[in-house]
């Protein structure tokens, strides 16, 4: 009864109230965890940092960092930075791991961090990363933030109008930028990055063992497998109900060939330069 409560107020309530709902419920679900998951192995690394860029399965990831079998064998909970207005002087308390942080790596290396820390950026085709952002927003995204605005725009548009629109407003509001300031920025012992299309692909059980070491989390394999499998894109959209499917569809590396014209790669280009070069992607889908 309390999180369905909880579940309708996030989706339904304004902004304020929904970000005090999120909050309510990850105090309310690490409190459960402290009290009901003993911590086998705790981890050396005092705090973890996910760092990335919308539509790069962050979801997903928090729902992996979450589980309760990353806190047995690391003693690390999940914060959210977002949901108490990056008031904390550490931005993210001690022995947790900070989510879904969408900013430029100069922000990030402003932040205050323990000696001990790790940190990973997921990246992923700014093209397909723009194609997803379309349908999401349009058709499926959560109301949250402007999404809402945004909707109201791309309903009234057709695809590529919309398309072009959302270019230039995903540019204006610096999301291309804050990439390339992720790609650009000197390699380092504590910071990752990591490829959406490699967690997402074939060899998703050796990208995320290395994940997880990286941010000294050691799981058995059998655990780590398991818990794969419980948060496969097909079962998280079974829990989430049809509704949300688009929210956890995994994403085809090269799928914006499908809704890219001369136009609209034209306004990309403008917009990105060589951005997709400097991540490191082909410029034409490979057969």
């Amino acid at each position: 009864m309390f999180n369905n409560a909880v579940m309708y107020a996030k989706q339904n309530a304004p902004e304020s109230v929904r970000v005090l709902a999120r909050r309510t419920q990850l105090e309310a679900y690490n409190a459960r965890l402290r009290l009901t998951v003993p911590v086998a192995t705790r981890s050396e690394i005092e705090n973890v940092y996910h760092c990335a860029i919308r539509k790069t399965a962050s979801q997903w990831i928090k729902a992996v960092f979450s589980d309760p079998v990353i806190y047995r064998h690391s003693g690390l909970l999940t914060y959210d930075p977002r949901f108490y207005n990056w008031k904390h002087p550490q931005v993210v308390p001690r022995r947790r791991i900070g989510l879904s942080m969408f900013i430029p790596r100069a922000r990030f290396d402003k932040m205050p961090k323990p000696e001990k820390y790790r940190a990973f950026f997921v990246m992923r085709d700014p093209r397909d990363m723009l194609v997803s952002s379309y349908f999401s927003t349009r058709n499926s995204h959560g109301p949250m933030g402007d999404v809402l605005e945004q909707r109201r725009v791309l309903v009234e548009k057709p695809r590529k109008e919309g398309m072009l629109w959302l270019i230039d407003d995903l540019a204006k509001k610096g999301r291309f930028n804050v990439l390339r300031s992720w790609i650009d920025a000197p390699a380092t012992d504590e910071v990752r990055l990591v490829r959406y299309e490699d967690l997402t692909g074939d060899k998703q059980a050796e990208e995320m063992e290395a994940l997880l070491r990286h941010c000294g989390i050691i799981l058995p394999p059998a655990e780590l497998a398991q818990t794969l499998e419980k948060y496969s894109f097909t079962k998280m959209n079974e829990r989430q109900g049809t509704a949300k499917v688009s929210h956890y569809r995994k994403g085809q590396p090269g799928d914006w060939q499908n809704h890219f014209d001369d136009d609209i790669y034209e306004a990309f280009l403008k917009a990105t330069g060589n951005l997709v070069e400097r991540a490191g992607y082909p410029t034409y889908q490979q057969k």
